[in-house]
């Protein structure tokens, strides 16, 4: 082998991405895993859903304050952790497989990500000590690169109405597009928000009235909204993976121990095909969640190969997380259908996840283009 060739083979080496877990990622699984079993278990979440307070601010302080895990995302310049995205996916595996009212996905991913996209950097250390909570004020069923509202701006101060913004409730600061091309701090105390009908109890949206709010410009609004848009529908898709491993396995369980004609539901054959299926479904979009999470961490090139792992993670991973869910609800026959068995917090979750940074159809489209791979 030549010296340019074994360099080509070496590039191309390092091109590949990595689907696999490392050790440091494993034990923060593990970390995770163990403080939401301690904070969000299933009996604690559904009774948190019926209280009129659904985000639960006693987990989220031991994940953000606690482990450090808001400022993942962040620099350690400005008080981060200085982490990447496959670390920030391996927690929202853990608190998709828990379905924790947290608004981590909406904080720590997608308002971060709009904030380093501008000169904040006194925002960004809030929002990574955990300290504030931040929620970028688009509607959660917006498709990175697509139309959004945005308010008007007169006299500096901040004038009109967005709907279906997600964790809003939660959050302390709101980045706010306006009109102008502008992305505006508004603290929250500035706004009035009306809750929404929701479908899913634990991450709740809200409309957003601005009248007058006073508002500081922190930097343009559309190549920050675009980031934030993009990175919260790759990270999306292992949160995805959680709900869809968390609806497979405590179906293999509850099928190995119900018992009909004396005998384990789960060895009849007809069961066994389904599960089967269902497993393969949720391996595949593990790798795909995996490669977002690795494209995005690497941000290569023009953000071409990014695009293309996004689209295709949620592509993918949207309809496998209402699969599953579905089958769990089902499989688990008449206990699956009542308000204290967990399994209808993971069908809400999985259903409000196929809308939320656009649907599975128009990240279809986006991949079809990206590829130049034309409908007939």
């Amino acid at each position: 082998m030549t010296a340019q060739t074994a360099q080509t083979a070496q590039t191309t080496q390092r091109a590949q991405p990595d689907l696999l877990y490392s050790e440091e990622e494993e034990a923060l699984r593990a970390a995770v895993r163990d403080l939401l079993a301690d904070h969000c278990d299933p009996a604690g979440v559904i009774a948190r859903t019926e209280s009129g307070a659904p985000h639960d601010r006693e987990a989220w302080k031991a994940l953000a304050e606690g482990m450090g895990l808001a400022g993942l995302l962040v620099p350690e310049a400005l008080g981060g952790q200085g982490a990447t995205h496959r670390e920030a996916a391996v927690v929202l595996e853990e608190l998709g497989r828990a379905v924790a009212p947290v608004p981590y996905l909406t904080s720590a991913v997608v308002a971060t990500e709009a904030l380093l996209a501008c000169d904040a950097d006194d925002l960004l250390a809030e929002l990574a000590s955990g300290r504030r909570i931040g929620a970028l004020a688009v509607a959660l069923n917006i498709a990175p690169g697509g139309a959004h509202r945005t308010v008007r701006i007169e006299n500096g101060v901040l004038h009109g109405e967005l709907t279906g913004i997600a964790d809003a409730d939660a959050a302390d600061v709101l980045l706010v597009p306006a009109e102008d091309g502008g992305l505006y701090a508004v603290d929250a105390d500035a706004v009035t928000l009306t809750a929404q009908v929701s479908l899913d109890l634990t991450r709740p949206v809200a409309t957003v009235v601005l009248d007058g709010a006073s508002a500081r410009r922190i930097g343009d609004a559309a190549p920050a909204v675009r980031r934030a848009l993009r990175a919260g529908a790759g990270l999306l898709a292992s949160e995805q993976l959680g709900l869809a491993e968390w609806s497979l396995t405590e179906t293999v369980r509850y099928l190995k121990e119900r018992k009909q004609f004396n005998r384990p539901v789960g060895g009849f054959q007809a069961l066994k095909h389904r599960l089967a299926q269902l497993w393969l479904e949720t391996v595949h979009t593990r790798a795909a969640a995996r490669n977002a999470a690795d494209a995005l961490a690497g941000g290569s090139g023009d953000g071409t190969e990014v695009d293309v792992a996004v689209a295709l993670a949620q592509a993918y991973a949207a309809p496998v997380a209402v699969h599953a869910a579905e089958e769990a609800l089902q499989l688990h026959a008449g206990i699956g259908m009542t308000w204290e068995h967990p399994v209808h917090l993971y069908l809400k979750r999985a259903k409000a996840d196929s809308i939320a940074y656009g649907t599975a159809g128009s990240h279809r489209e986006a991949l079809a283009e990206l590829v130049d791979l034309q409908a007939p």
